[in-house]
């Protein structure tokens, strides 16, 4: 597969309050080390040779991006955001022309990599289709009901944790998430409302790491990634 040249759109929806992380200021704000999950994203994409800019989907009542210091940057355009995820992404889509490629990450995902990216961008570029970043499920699956108790045994065999950026033509996608938020479709990723339309998505096998910070126990987790990531495996 050869190296990608172009340069890409990253959209990032940054709007969420983030209530399970039990804090006084939204996920995204919290600190990995010296620096906010937000910013430790942003600067990922903004250093990747590949992304040319970022759109980033801020809630309406934001008062902390201002206050960091990435909020400087030229190459970051930041929109007003709706009440869920897929309303996000779609303030965010509208900026973009129909034909252009938009790679949409999860702003609380600060792990993700340069080699991934890169990676997601060559697949998309050489079948020119819709692709995730994704990691095989490793642990036994089980299907509860709702009194938690198992019901089955999910064999895990073909299944895959669906990770981001997800990256997708943004006509395609904006037509598709808003056709399927209509018809009462619930949108969970980007990839589930091409897949509700029809479209075949493909799977790139993506990091473990690159996980998302949900949780109080997720923040340790993921500052103790990025300590451990070489400069080699980020770029």
């Amino acid at each position: 597969m050869s190296s990608p040249t172009k340069q890409y759109t990253a959209l990032l929806p940054a709007a969420g309050i983030g209530s399970r992380m039990q804090a006084s200021v939204p996920k995204q704000y919290l600190c990995l080390g010296s620096k906010t999950i937000l910013q430790t994203t942003l600067d990922t994409f903004l250093a990747h040779p590949l992304i040319k800019q970022v759109v980033l989907v801020l809630h309406p009542d934001d008062c902390w991006y201002q206050t960091l210091s990435v909020s400087q940057a030229h190459k970051v355009l930041c929109v007003v955001g709706g009440e869920q995820r897929a309303d996000s992404v779609l303030a965010g889509l509208a900026k973009l022309a129909a034909d252009e490629w938009v790679l949409v990450h999860d702003a609380a995902r600060p792990c993700i990599s340069h080699q991934d990216i890169t990676k997601l961008i060559a697949q998309v570029e050489a079948a020119q289709q819709g692709a995730i970043l994704a990691y095989p499920v490793k642990d036994t699956m089980k299907r509860g009901n709702a009194q938690q108790q198992i019901v089955n045994t999910v064999p895990r065999e073909q299944l895959w944790h669906a990770l981001t950026p997800q990256m997708f033509q943004a006509g395609s996608l904006r037509d598709n998430i808003s056709s399927a938020l209509s018809q009462g479709q619930t949108v969970t990723d980007e990839a589930s409302a091409m897949e509700w339309a029809g479209y075949s998505v493909a799977l790139v096998k993506g990091r473990s790491d690159n996980i998302k910070v949900t949780n109080p126990e997720d923040l340790a987790l993921a500052q103790w990634y990025l300590s451990q990531q070489t400069d080699e495996e980020i770029t």
